[in-house]
């Protein structure tokens, strides 16, 4: 008889941490459950006019416990018995300075309510002035170009520039900080015990496409360079890493305090981790040269190819190219946008100003019944403004708009770029609007296709996952017609914790690949959109202009 083995697949995204049980033989799910940061929700140690996004760990220890108890709800003893591997996606890069036990310092009283102190979300961009630093130098210095591969231009997203900002920012988080770890890094040492910061197993998904880790130079970029940076940088590199792992590989075991915590076995292995785009895309059924596109508040494209087949190309513009980040044995490439449901939950926002502050004295409006008021019209309104921009003809609205309203992450990251709308007249409304500023997404998503295929990586196909890929058929729509290219959605609804899923199998020795382990727990397509030619030829006229709008307000903002 057939002993069923089940594995926990963590995924932490932007705003809430998800658990998913799967079996690992038949990929059925077993039980799920999601917390949202609690923290964060409240909108606590951010300053979006500023780009500065922080989250307290705090919140992914509750969210940890929360979501996995939720998820073992309802799960049998059979299904908690046997639970063989754990393994944990996050945002990226998000790291934190770290002690030298490897506690981050907002762990510690001194430091529970200092920003600096706390995990620097992905999203945040206090960092361009060092990101353009790092650039500048790593061109003219004369050695190494330690940009090479991750697309020649270093972003203010990633992990040394945001380390930079903060020790260059806060004396006291300078003196305190020992090292720095990723937040996919992180969870896998807390639950494994392994505090010790030298044994600590590095993701090389976040090392590679995020700190400029590549074999080629013996791991980090050298010392020389990094003191040149700043001299605040000297001794750093030897306190962090030179070795770095792939997802297939244990970082450990489960200790007895967390099996305790978690209501799980101890001793259940705990894989490597990675970041939750990549590990999504694995999830999603990535195979060479398709483009697995995961479309949130972001978007991460990724492809995947042999070294073999891919030779010594390098594609300019894109975020990183390296050997095992997405699937072990191949090259995984990155490229995305910094902002696509950001930019549609943006223009909601704009438009529930007048409702958000509405005089507090309407008569007859409880305070209670005006919360439900503004929940509610919030939460369907991308919804019919979907419905009613299906009847906007693009080519009579005259509307172009960029979508750099988070800075631009390719082709060419520039986080100083804004976004913008044209051909705005009296007659412009909101379902207008919005639907340029989905078709500027579409135009967005379709300039990485195009500076892939212009670098000699072939796209075959597009497979699509994430929130908006499965809420907004609208927006998906658009994006096919857009590309003019069949795009595949992925069935499952939580394909990032699916793909976490399917690494904690390989790491825990079910599966002797991931190539393996997506064939036995993958969910499948739900369904394809195709392009609608009428549409396709109007797109491929209006592209042109988007790249003539979107080259005018670069040089305006230059």
């Amino acid at each position: 008889m057939r002993e069923d083995k089940y594995v926990i697949g963590l995924d932490y995204g932007t705003d809430s941490v998800r658990a998913l049980i799967v079996n690992a033989l038949t990929g059925a799910e077993a039980g799920s459950g999601v917390w949202h940061y609690t923290r964060w929700k409240k909108n606590m140690y951010c300053d979006p006019p500023k780009n500065m996004f922080r989250q307290h760990p705090l919140d992914y220890i509750e969210g940890l416990e929360q979501c996995v108890a939720q998820a073992l709800d309802g799960a049998g003893d059979d299904v908690r018995q046997n639970i063989a591997g754990i393994s944990v996606d996050t945002t990226g890069s998000t790291p934190v300075a770290v002690d030298q036990k490897g506690v981050p310092l907002s762990l510690k009283q001194e430091f529970e309510d200092n920003p600096n102190a706390m995990f620097v979300l992905w999203k945040d961009h206090t960092a361009v002035q060092e990101a353009a630093e790092i650039n500048k130098l790593a061109k003219t210095w004369g050695g190494a170009d330690y940009t090479k591969y991750v697309g020649g231009i270093y972003s203010s997203e990633w992990f040394w520039a945001k380390i930079l900002h903060v020790l260059r920012k806060d004396v006291k988080v300078r003196k305190a900080a020992w090292s720095w770890l990723e937040h996919c890094d992180w969870i896998p040492a807390l639950l494994t015990g392994n505090y010790y910061l030298p044994d600590i197993k590095r993701s090389r998904c976040a090392a590679g496409h995020k700190a400029m880790w590549h074999p080629g130079w013996d791991g980090l970029p050298g010392e020389e360079f990094l003191v040149r940076l700043d001299p605040l940088l000297k001794g750093l590199r030897g306190r962090l890493y030179t070795d770095t792992y792939t997802s297939n590989v244990a970082a450990g075991k489960l200790t007895d305090e967390w099996a305790e915590r978690l209501g799980l076995l101890p001793g259940i292995i705990v894989g490597v981790g990675a970041f939750d785009a990549h590990l999504g895309a694995v999830g999603g059924g990535i195979k060479p040269w398709h483009m697995t596109k995961v479309m949130g508040t972001s978007t991460c494209d990724m492809v995947v190819a042999s070294a073999g087949e891919l030779g010594d190309r390098l594609v300019r513009g894109i975020c990183g190219q390296v050997d095992g980040s997405i699937i072990p044995g191949m090259v995984g490439l990155e490229a995305g946008q910094s902002a696509f449901g950001d930019v549609y939950a943006w223009f909601r926002d704009l438009l529930m100003w007048p409702l958000v502050n509405m005089p507090p004295d309407i008569a007859g409006l409880s305070d209670d019944a005006r919360e439900q008021l503004i929940e509610k019209t919030a939460s369907g309104l991308i919804e019919r403004l979907s419905e009613a921009a299906v009847n906007v003809n693009p080519e009579e609205s005259g509307l172009m708009a960029v979508d750099w309203l988070n800075g631009r992450r390719t082709p060419d990251a520039n986080q100083l770029l804004k976004g913008a709308v044209g051909g705005l007249t009296l007659g412009s409304d909101a379902p207008a609007v919005f639907r340029a500023m989905v078709e500027a997404t579409a135009f967005g998503a379709k300039a990485i296709i195009e500076r892939f295929v212009s670098e000699g990586v072939r796209i075959d196909g597009v497979i699509a996952l994430g929130g908006v890929a499965k809420k907004n058929p609208f927006v998906m729509q658009i994006v096919t017609d857009v590309l003019n290219m069949p795009v595949s959605v992925v069935r499952s609804n939580e394909t990032c914790a699916l793909g976490s899923a399917m690494a904690a199998a390989v790491a825990a020795g079910i599966h002797p690949s991931f190539e393996d382990a997506q064939k036995a727990m993958g969910s499948g397509f739900e369904g394809e959109f195709s392009p609608r030619p009428e549409f396709a030829s109007v797109y491929e006229k209006m592209y042109g202009k988007y790249l003539d709008f979107a080259a005018k307000i670069e040089k305006l903002q230059g």
